[in-house]
C-alpha cells in the first residue's frame, strides 16, 4: 500500500510575507500532523521542511511568492488544506 500523497498551492498574500511570526505559525500548523510536509517557494526554488522554523525562515517567501505544499503521510490531506488555508488567510496581517 502506497503513502497518500498531497499538494496544494498558494500565493503569499500578507503585506510583510513569511517573516518570523507567520514562520512560527506555518511551523506550529505543520506539528500538529504526522504526516512529512515540504514547502517550497516556486518562486525562488527555496524548499524546508515545514516542520522546522530555521528552514522555514530561509524560504524568503515575499507578498506574491508561490508557495507550493506537498505532505507525505495518512493524514496529508488535512496537512495541506491547514497550510494552505493559513497562507490564505495572511496569517491575520492582510
Amino acid at each position: 500500500m502506497s503513502t497518500p500523497i498531497a499538494t496544494r498551492r498558494v500565493v503569499v498574500s500578507n503585506p510583510q510575507g513569511i517573516h518570523a511570526r507567520p514562520s512560527g505559525q506555518l511551523v506550529k500548523t505543520a506539528g500538529g500532523f504526522a504526516s512529512d510536509i515540504v514547502v517550497r517557494n516556486l518562486s525562488n526554488g527555496a524548499e524546508a521542511n515545514a516542520k522546522f522554523l530555521l528552514e522555514v525562515m530561509t524560504l524568503i517567501a515575499t507578498k506574491g511568492s508561490e508557495l507550493e505544499f506537498e505532505a507525505r503521510g495518512d493524514d496529508a490531506d488535512a496537512a495541506v488544506a491547514a497550510l494552505a488555508a493559513l497562507v490564505e488567510s495572511g496569517f491575520g496581517e492582510s
